[in-house]
Order: C-alpha cells, then structure tokens, then sequence
C-alpha cells in the first residue's frame, strides 16, 4: 500500500490544522498577554504557547479580561454620564433662580422710580391748582351774561367770535344755571376759532396785551365749567 493511502494521515492533518487554527486565534487575540504571562512566570521561550490547548486557554482568559475592562469603562462612563447629567440640572436650577431673582429686581426699580398714583381727590385738586382764573363781575356779569372783553379782543376781526359768546353766556345767565352740554362744546369751539385767529395776528399786538387776551380766553372756557351766580 503507498504511503499516503494510510488511514492515520487523514486524521494527523485535521490535527494539524486544528494546531494551526489555536495558533492563529493565540496570535491575532492574545499576543500582547501571552507576552507578559510569558515575561511574568516564565512558560516557553517566546510569546507563544506550547501546546493548541494552553493557546486556547491563553485565548479564553484575554477575552476575559477584556471584558472585565470593557464591563469597567462601561460603569465609569455610566458614573460620569449622571454627574454630568447631575450638573446640568443644577446649572439650570441656578439659571431659572437667577432669571426671576432678575426679574424681581428690576420690577422693584421700576416700581420704585414710577410716580406714584394720585387719588380722584388729589387729581381735582391738581386740576384747580393749574385752571385759569375765574372772571371778576367786571369782566364776565352773572346777572347778564355781558363780557367785557380786553382791548386786543375787541379788534374787528374778532367780531363774529364775539357776537357768538355773547349769545351763549347771555342764555347761560337767563337760565340761571349750568350750561347743557352742547352749549358748552360750542362755547369751547367758539374760543378755540378765537385763539386761533388771535396767533394768527401775533405780530400785530403788543407782548404783555396779547397775553391778556390769551387768559382771558381761556377764563372764559374755563367759566363754562360753572353754574351762572
């Protein structure tokens, strides 16, 4: 029989490659750690195993280790991911805080420089305070209602602005009371046509008259707001 008819080769190959397979898987995995084990205690000669079932072995227990290291890096980052996550709830915690301690503040400057509100009574009080003067009797008679108007009002131009109040304060005193409301709206059109046509000839009177005869005017408005006495 040849040689290579025997039925023991077969079974020496697939031994071999087995041997071969170890020593692989040995070299690509576990290298670096044979190396060590080998430096460390002393088996073998080189970075290598001796036998297919101590490469195994040497294999098994790097993959072991890896994952020991991996299962260790996996709950570092764990640890690092909640205090991170820790810290930005604080962080935002300190912002909303700070938000409305801001907010406060400055609706508390706010408040602090308004100015302050006015009661109905002091804002009557205010309003007297800064209304023209009433008119003497001399100058706005109760009894008739005739008005004696200043000299700068008594130009011709003015005429029809006259004859239209004289009407109005006439009715005012006849009645004995306070004037209803469309009487007083015309009254206070009529002197706004005045006062316009009086800046309109600003030029032509002198300082301290046409003066007068602004405050007249405004009394006069000013003298609707009250009953006839």
């Amino acid at each position: 029989m040849p040689p290579f008819s025997s039925p023991v080769l077969p079974r020496i190959l697939r031994d071999y490659r087995r041997l071969l397979a170890s020593m692989a898987a040995c070299g690509l995995l576990c290298l670096p750690a044979l190396g060590q084990y080998g430096r460390g205690r002393g088996w073998g000669r080189g970075n290598y195993a001796s036998t297919a079932q101590q490469a195994a072995d040497y294999g098994m227990a790097s993959m072991m280790r890896a994952q020991g290291q991996l299962n260790l890096d996996n709950s570092a980052a764990s640890k690092n991911f909640q205090e991170a996550t820790s810290a930005a709830i604080d962080n935002r915690k300190k912002w909303a805080e700070t938000y409305f301690e801001m907010r406060k503040i400055n609706r508390d400057a706010r408040a602090e420089e308004a100015p302050s509100r006015i009661s109905h009574e002091d804002a009557i009080r205010l309003a007297k305070s800064v209304a023209p003067p009433r008119l003497g009797s001399t100058q706005l008679d109760p009894v008739t209602g005739h008005i004696e108007y200043p000299l700068v009002l008594q130009d011709k131009i003015f005429a029809p602005y006259r004859s239209e109040l004289d009407t109005l304060f006439a009715d005012r005193a006849s009645s004995g009371s306070s004037l209803q409301f469309e009487q007083y709206q015309s009254i206070r059109k009529t002197v706004s046509k005045f006062i316009e046509v009086l800046k309109e000839h600003v030029q032509d009177y002198p300082a301290g008259e046409y003066g007068k005869a602004r405050v007249f005017l405004n009394s006069l408005t000013n003298e609707a707001n009250f009953p006839a006495s």
